[in-house]
């Protein structure tokens, strides 16, 4: 059955990537591509990463087959026009994705085709519209939610199946957050998910979440062995 999942590395202290880039200048040499770079590391030595990129060489190890699960898993990709716009280029004419793209945004454009089984969608009636189209075309496979920030659109409208994260063990200090406030939390609600996977190795742990959905925050019986007792007013 198709699922609705996503995969982000973050650091320790929950960034994506450093401070976002304002613009000026190239975003390579940006305090945003610094932070990236450091917390995606253990994925650019994968020899799973380099060889979708056409690269040589990698590692051949657990995190390398983690990539290359996630890889396969996947066949239908959505993703923010930010991120699309920024990997236009640099993806070249086969982009690594291999499977229907379908980009997020407010200004229209004609589908993009390129090599490999790659196409990019440009859907302009919202996150949910993308997600469904993307579901039509996965074959059964799962639909993967790309991007920070899209990925807390998709979680925020209880679109999410599942979550995987990729704990890099450093510490950033500030940047872009993937889970921030404006999920559109009452005070007392949260996202409950439930752990069904946790692979450990030196460079990053991989933690895989089931999203289990709203619920409220409760008053637990504080040890006393009752068990949950009524919801916190």
């Amino acid at each position: 059955m198709t699922k609705v999942t996503a995969q982000l590395s973050v650091s320790l202290d929950g960034f994506y990537a450093g401070p976002q880039f304002d613009g000026d200048g190239d975003w390579i040499d940006s305090a945003e591509a610094a932070g990236f770079f450091r917390i995606t590391r253990w994925a650019t030595e994968a020899a799973a990463w380099r060889e979708r990129l056409g690269f040589a060489g990698g590692e051949r190890d657990t995190n390398s087959d983690v990539l290359a699960e996630t890889f396969e898993a996947a066949g239908a990709y959505v993703m923010g026009r930010r991120m699309a716009d920024g990997g236009e280029v640099p993806w070249g004419e086969e982009p690594p994705f291999r499977a229907p793209v379908f980009v997020v945004t407010h200004r229209p454009r004609e589908t993009l085709l390129r090599g490999g089984g790659t196409s990019f969608t440009y859907v302009t009636d919202g996150v949910a519209s993308a997600v469904e189209q993307a579901r039509a075309v996965a074959g059964g496979k799962n639909v993967a939610v790309a991007g920070g920030g899209l990925v807390r659109q998709v979680l925020k409208a209880g679109l999410l199946d599942e979550l995987e994260l990729h704990v890099v063990p450093v510490v950033l200090g500030t940047g872009l957050r993937l889970l921030d406030a404006d999920l559109d939390l009452d005070a007392k609600e949260a996202i409950e998910l439930t752990p069904t996977r946790v692979i450990h190795t030196p460079q990053v742990t991989h933690i895989r979440y089931a999203v289990d959905g709203r619920a409220p925050l409760v008053l637990d019986d504080r040890g006393r062995g009752g068990g949950p007792t009524t919801t916190v007013n």
